[in-house]
């Protein structure tokens, strides 16, 4: 079976993850810009960091045959200033053209400070502006659903956003229905430090279903790993449910929703067989 993690800092993975993914089946990534574990200094270090989200990264998945994207933004913690938040904005909208950028991402609220939703607001007009795809970073634990609240109104109010443009990802069972009540796709990070665990995670497909909901592992510099994906997809078949569920959930599903952006290559595998001839032993 192939995969795609939807979500995941390759700048902070060892070859070793590289050389796991391969085997295990990952064909490609995207990679949204994050924190790097420190906060930046000047604007110019933001473009070294999307020099090598567009340019050094790709090649290096490449050599394991792992197609990599990515996104560009400046993240929300370090949104929290605003006038260097402004000037890596500026830096943005040249690249937006380069063949493996996705859209505008990982943006959105950490600690839902007034600076943060300003930052926020202003790469939504990036994304507007230049029809871009989005992808959403919600806070962390006890300011996950109030923060959630705050990013599907700021986007729901923007007429130039479509929803079914817009991944709000770190979903947990509580701000899940938030999202898909919204048109929103919902992201489930298996991460089990501060997110969902693989049976938790699995827990909300059977719950909600998995229509428009995207699986990834955000592996960076903490606690986590691409292994997250696939130790998913092995609870979710020692469930019962069959490989062609499986496809639709790990493969079909980044595929829909990357695919509209023309530059994603991958393209969606056709599982109308009858779903019953692979059921889980």
């Amino acid at each position: 079976m192939q995969y795609i993690d939807p979500h995941i800092h390759c700048v902070s993975r060892t070859t070793d993850d590289y050389i796991y993914m391969s085997r295990a089946g990952v064909v490609a990534v995207s990679e949204p810009a994050f924190w790097a574990g420190y906060d930046r200094s000047c604007a110019a270090s933001f473009g070294d960091y999307f020099r090598h989200l567009v340019d050094i990264e790709p090649k290096r998945a490449a050599k394991y045959g792992i197609d990599h994207y990515c996104w560009l933004c400046i993240n929300a913690k370090e949104a929290e200033n605003v006038e260097l938040g402004r000037e890596v904005i500026k830096l943005i909208p040249p690249l937006l053209g380069q063949p493996t950028v996705l859209g505008i991402g990982e943006i959105g609220l950490n600690k839902n400070t007034r600076n943060e939703i300003t930052i926020f607001e202003e790469q939504v007009e990036i994304a507007a502006t230049h029809d871009q795809l989005i992808l959403i970073h919600t806070p962390h634990l006890h300011d996950k659903h109030k923060g959630t609240a705050i990013i599907c109104d700021v986007l729901k109010n923007d007429r130039r956003i479509r929803p079914e443009r817009v991944l709000i990802d770190h979903c947990e069972e509580h701000t899940i229905r938030m999202a898909r009540d919204h048109g929103f796709w919902a992201g489930l990070t298996v991460y089990p430090v501060t997110k969902v665990t693989p049976q938790r995670g699995c827990d909300i497909l059977e719950e909600f279903g998995t229509q428009m909901i995207c699986v990834n592992s955000a592996s960076d510099w903490g606690e986590s790993g691409p292994h997250m994906l696939t130790d998913t997809c092995r609870e979710f078949r020692a469930r019962g449910h069959t490989t062609q569920e499986a496809i639709e959930v790990f493969y079909n599903n980044p595929c829909r929703f990357f695919g509209q952006n023309p530059k994603w290559k991958h393209r969606v595998i056709d599982t109308s067989e009858p779903a019953n001839t692979n059921r889980a032993r």
